[in-house]
């Protein structure tokens, strides 16, 4: 057998060629011929140098003179264990404040995924810049009323530097867990991978996260459509319908067309070990070279689950979903939008969007089955989102070393027969002519994540060296 081979091409073989058997019949029928694809998060973890920095605490210093640093660091060290199972720590403290003690650090574990610095206490020397200016991402903690001046004269001095560097002065301990996620979430984006459908990779995506995107021909994808079981995709399309809020154009034939798509796409990440898919579906379809149906609903099916389906082959929004997938758990809704400076309102347009807008573990919001808006065939999706709801729009660009943001309340489902069938207006939180001003540069579309991210995005540009861009 190939090494490669998944769980359900070895199961439809099973049940073609050893018709003896009653396994395959039995799992049918307990399951309703349907099985979920297997598909999983990287299970990485970040290597962390944690450096504990202290002075001696025989002289007048703060917090106090005898100050008991050791039991506080072992305190650390506790909560961090306890809260961040995810990572892989590599403890050490130094009462040592030089550059070169620093550079010592450094060059002792060259590959590590980052640094969480704790300020335990005031050293007052080019430690904490140096280490810094490592290149790698770091964070830097304060002990409060203890390490606090070299933190902020330090971190103050990295900022300026545009180093990444992450602050954390907080008396709540969950701040510096929160910090901690930013590196598993690159750490994770570094080993998936995103498979690109009729289209070609682009490899600065690569280059720049350590993602590995992988170029998939049309065929194999028709060639996985075709070995979907009649049982399987019905079983889905049922569940579909079911929890559908109503279906008003497509036939019942179409709909079990786009459940068997959603099965060749779940099968194809499958056996390619990929978290995210992108499929040239428009030019796949009018080309013909692409014989299944429209991929929409079962992009919105991957997106409910926890994993990223997306259109056209926009690679862009793909890792732009993918990032804040990770690091939000929530699912991004790419759309075209329209702006009515009327009512200080951008409508993001598109045949498919999310059904669980707040998340895997979150409540399902109702939908429609509806045909592909521009040619009025096949099956799309108009989700009805949550409403007063703060959203926050984005784009990382891996070319540009930018990111654009923009952020907005929920205040409609459109109900309009023009253009994409899910339409959500929003209220602008901010300058709607500004919001104008930058769409030749970044193109139309843009993805839309249903909360306040805007620390989140702004700290994962400055991780990966991007510069931040407010349209609105």
């Amino acid at each position: 057998m190939k090494s490669n081979l998944s769980r359900r091409n070895f199961l439809s073989h099973c049940a073609v060629c050893t018709a003896g058997l009653t396994l395959y019949p039995l799992v049918g029928s307990s399951m309703n011929y349907y099985m979920p694809p297997v598909l999983s998060r990287p299970k990485v973890k970040p290597v962390v140098k944690t450096i504990f920095a202290y002075p001696d605490p025989a002289g007048p210093i703060w917090p106090n003179i005898g100050y008991d640093f050791d039991s506080k660091v072992s305190e650390y060290k506790q909560k961090l264990l306890a809260s961040c199972p995810d990572v892989d720590f590599r403890f050490m403290s130094t009462m040592i404040g030089s550059a070169e003690e620093a550079k010592r650090i450094v060059d002792e574990d060259p590959a590590v995924d980052g640094y969480l610095y704790f300020l335990v206490g005031c050293l007052w020397g080019n430690l904490s810049e140096t280490l810094a200016q490592s290149g790698k991402p770091m964070i830097m903690v304060d002990h409060l009323y203890a390490g606090s001046g070299e933190f902020l004269t330090a971190y103050s001095w990295a900022h300026r530097k545009k180093l990444p560097v992450i602050p954390v002065s907080s008396s709540d301990f969950n701040d510096v867990v929160k910090a901690l996620s930013y590196l598993v979430t690159m750490k994770m984006i570094a080993n998936s991978t995103m498979l690109v459908v009729g289209g070609t990779p682009d490899v600065k995506l690569q280059e720049t996260y350590g993602i590995q995107v992988k170029g998939i021909e049309f065929s194999e994808i028709n060639d996985r459509y075709n070995a979907v079981s009649k049982k399987e995709a019905e079983a889905k399309a049922d569940e579909w319908i079911k929890r559908s809020g109503k279906v008003i154009e497509p036939k019942l034939e179409e709909i079990r067309k786009s459940a068997a798509m959603y099965l060749a796409m779940a099968g194809v990440m499958e056996d390619h070990h990929a978290q995210a898919i992108t499929v040239n579906c428009l030019g796949g379809i009018y080309s013909e070279k692409m014989v299944c149906a429209y991929p929409c609903i079962g992009f919105m099916e991957l997106d409910d689950q926890g994993f990223v389906g997306a259109c056209e082959a926009d690679q862009r929004s793909t890792i732009t979903k993918l990032i804040m997938n990770y690091q939000t758990n929530r699912p991004g809704f790419i759309s075209d939008p329209v702006i009515d400076t009327s009512k200080n309102q951008i409508i993001y347009a598109h045949c498919v969007a999310p059904t669980k807008v707040y998340g895997p573990d979150g409540p399902y919001n109702p939908f429609q089955i509806r045909s592909h808006s521009e040619d009025r065939k096949g099956v799309a999706v108009r989700s009805l989102m949550p409403m007063g709801a703060m959203t926050t729009t984005i784009e990382f660009d891996h070319q540009k070393k930018q990111t654009i943001f923009h952020q907005g309340v929920t205040v409609e489902n459109v109900d309009e027969d023009m253009a994409c069938r899910s339409k959500l207006a929003v209220e602008v939180k901010g300058d709607i002519y500004k919001l104008l001003n930058e769409w030749d540069q970044w193109g139309w579309h843009r993805v839309t994540f249903f909360g306040d991210f805007k620390r989140e995005v702004e700290t994962l540009s400055l991780l990966y060296g991007f510069d931040m861009l407010y349209e609105a």
